[in-house]
């Protein structure tokens, strides 16, 4: 199953949870009202009891989704999750976002807020949010401390699948859901304690329903944490199973789930009641859930698709183990030679390793290079990295200046960076920009922007701009909102200084426009979109128009025929002219809105038009690779980096 594939699932698993929510509600409203009546004889009673009922678990509902309107961030930060800096020295918090930023590259989504439990000994993590622009990935001290760089990978991977394949909204509404189901049984278990300290005949009723409420409302629960259990373990092996594509081998996701069989402190999380309500969102089973509550499949049976010859007695033999030298995770990585990856710059160096990796991904190809595709090929690719995509995202990572990387990850850094990456190389253009600069951010920034440009960014190679603003996002959320509205209305004027919008500053200004503002309010941006390619057709037309007018700029009858190629593709008997849009790349400024609420099998339609028009020739130009993965990131299916292909 591919991602639109994956996406049209969670969309209708989404509605089935919302059905079978809604039944669980009309049948604790039924039990309720039969209740009243049997107790009261009263219809006006009755339905005066039904509003009240459905007004407790609506509005406790709303209220709890309410106080996660921040997105995963607040999430974490209810768990008692500690922020990690994106410029941390400390070697396993360096590790940690060190895999983080190679795995947000490989996939093509922002590197999310990472958080650690440091409390928490037990081996879990969590991801949380709407979306990937305001995710927030949480793990444990016990999984920083006893995995090795390949297991912390799979794990982190793991969590990524549930950022992609759209978990993270479900797993909000179930929090909500359930917590409002949970608020009857609360309310009537308070009734009946302050109750009892003035009881009298005149409260006998009120405690009767209260203690009605109380058992209706556990007998809800109860049903409403069997669908979460039920939604929950699918999802698991389904984020297993995209952990390994992601990392290209099973032994580090299997080997993270075996030092939870094998280790005292297992999965398990310190605050049971927390635990029990993001079960559901965690790694490994954060509490004893067992049957038909329990949120995960058997750790065996998780072991075994990923080692079909694993026999259950091996964790039996690592607890005998590791009871008396528990695995230290940063020891491993020198004996495996792993260490050398995550040296932190300025500090001592690394031990070397035991044994080194051989084997180096290809070079970055020329900045006038071509990719090879194929529609199939690239609409697979979405939100699911081939096997080099990790690899390559490591070498791309590693192909930045180490200080350059190190900027990125500094707050007060990152906006004449980003600022710098925009200056254009026209003398006469760049110093209209710094006006632009000058008026909105002061002197300061705008002399800083210019010596990042000079200094870094004028040579930078065109296959590292976009991943380099990636890595800098963590850093840019960190800033206030003022500061970040500010910052991208710099952007934009910088943008349009010269009149002329080139396809690399169309495609920055609106990734950091659509993240930054999905980030500021998540719950606002992000929805399944179910609408068909039909009521877009000029949409449609406009944005293959852009892609064949960038591919050929200067050879119209090429650009037409890289048009009706991809028209073709996603509606053949749609006749549309080939109308290039006088303002360029702009053009598409109207069409984003209407295309992300396509449908997910409509967005694939659309990706593989796209990737039609661009390989017409058989080649995709990098201004064209870049375009496309803009279009995807904006229309929520990330697109890795396709640079394996280039030639």
């Amino acid at each position: 199953m591919n991602f639109f594939e994956q996406q049209a699932a969670a969309r209708r698993g989404s509605g089935r949870l919302v059905l079978l929510f809604a039944l669980a509600v009309a049948g604790i409203v039924l039990v309720v009202d039969l209740v009243t009546l049997v107790f009261t004889g009263s219809w006006g009673a009755t339905g005066l009891v039904t509003l009240a009922t459905l007004a407790v678990i609506g509005l406790g509902s709303l209220y709890r989704i309410a106080s996660l309107r921040g997105g995963g961030a607040v999430v974490a930060a209810q768990m008692g999750g500690s922020f990690v800096p994106e410029d941390t020295r400390d070697p396993s918090l360096r590790r940690l976002r060190n895999v983080v930023e190679e795995i947000s590259i490989a996939s093509g989504v922002p590197v999310p807020k990472l958080f650690v439990l440091e409390q928490e000994a037990g081996i879990n993590a969590f991801a949380a949010g709407y979306g990937p622009a305001d995710a927030a990935v949480a793990v444990t001290r016990g999984a920083l401390d006893r995995l090795n760089r390949d297991e912390l990978q799979g794990v982190i991977a793991h969590e990524f699948s549930h950022v992609l394949n759209g978990d993270m909204r479900l797993n909000i509404r179930l929090i909500g859901l359930l917590f409002g189901i949970l608020m009857l049984s609360l309310i009537g278990q308070r009734v009946l304690l302050y109750g009892r300290l003035g009881r009298s005949r005149d409260t006998t009723p009120i405690l009767l329903a209260a203690g009605v409420a109380m058992l209706v409302g556990s007998i809800g629960v109860f049903f409403g944490r069997m669908i979460k259990a039920g939604v929950s373990r699918q999802r698991e092996y389904l984020a297993d199973a995209s952990a390994v594509q992601f990392t290209r081998q099973t032994s580090g996701l299997a080997g993270a789930l075996k030092k939870i069989g094998g280790l005292h402190e297992g999965s398990k999380l310190q605050d049971k009641a927390d635990a029990e309500e993001v079960s559901h969102m965690l790694f490994g089973s954060g509490a004893s859930l067992s049957g038909m509550f329990a949120t995960h499949p058997p750790l065996v049976e998780r072991i075994r698709r990923l080692e079909p010859a694993f026999d259950a007695r091996q964790l039996e033999q690592l607890q005998a183990r590791w009871r008396a030298a528990p695995p230290d995770g940063l020891a491993e990585d020198v004996a495996l030679g792993l260490a050398a990856r995550d040296a932190v710059p300025g500090g001592p160096p690394p031990l070397p390793p035991a044994s080194p990796r051989t084997g180096q991904p290809p070079p970055l190809p020329a900045a006038d290079a071509r990719i090879v595709v194929t529609p199939p090929m690239v609409a697979g690719q979405v939100a699911t990295p081939g096997q080099d995509d990790y690899h390559r995202a490591h070498e791309v990572a590693e192909s930045l200046d180490p200080q350059v990387r190190e900027l990125a990850r500094q707050r007060e850094v990152v906006v004449p960076l980003l600022l710098g990456l925009v200056l254009d190389g026209d003398a006469a253009v760049a110093t209209r920009q710094r006006s632009e600069i000058l008026a909105r951010c002061g002197e300061a920034v705008a002399d800083q922007a210019f010596e990042l440009h000079r200094q870094y960014l004028a040579s930078l190679h065109p296959a590292l701009r976009l991943p380099l603003a990636s890595l800098a996002f963590p850093a840019l959320r960190q800033r206030p909102r003022p500061e970040l509205e500010v910052f991208l209305d710099t952007i934009e004027a910088m943008v349009h200084t010269d009149g002329r919008v080139s396809v690399f500053e169309y495609c920055l200004s609106r990734l950091l426009q659509v993240q930054v503002r999905e980030a500021l309010d998540p719950s606002r941006h992000i929805r399944f979109g179910r609408n068909k390619a039909t009521g877009v057709r000029q949409e449609f037309a406009t944005l293959l128009a852009v892609m064949a007018q960038t591919g050929h700029p200067d050879a119209p009858m090429e650009a037409q025929r890289a048009y009706l190629a991809g028209l073709q593709r996603v509606l053949p008997r749609d006749h549309l002219a080939y109308a290039p849009p006088a303002e360029g790349v702009q053009a598409l400024d109207a069409v984003w809105a209407p295309l992300d609420a396509l449908a997910p099998p409509a967005k694939q339609v659309l990706v593989e038009a796209l990737v039609e028009a661009a390989s017409h020739d058989r080649r995709v130009s990098v201004a064209e690779a870049e375009l496309l993965r803009t279009v995807c990131a904006v229309l929520h299916c990330p697109l890795p980096p396709m640079l394996e292909h280039a030639s």
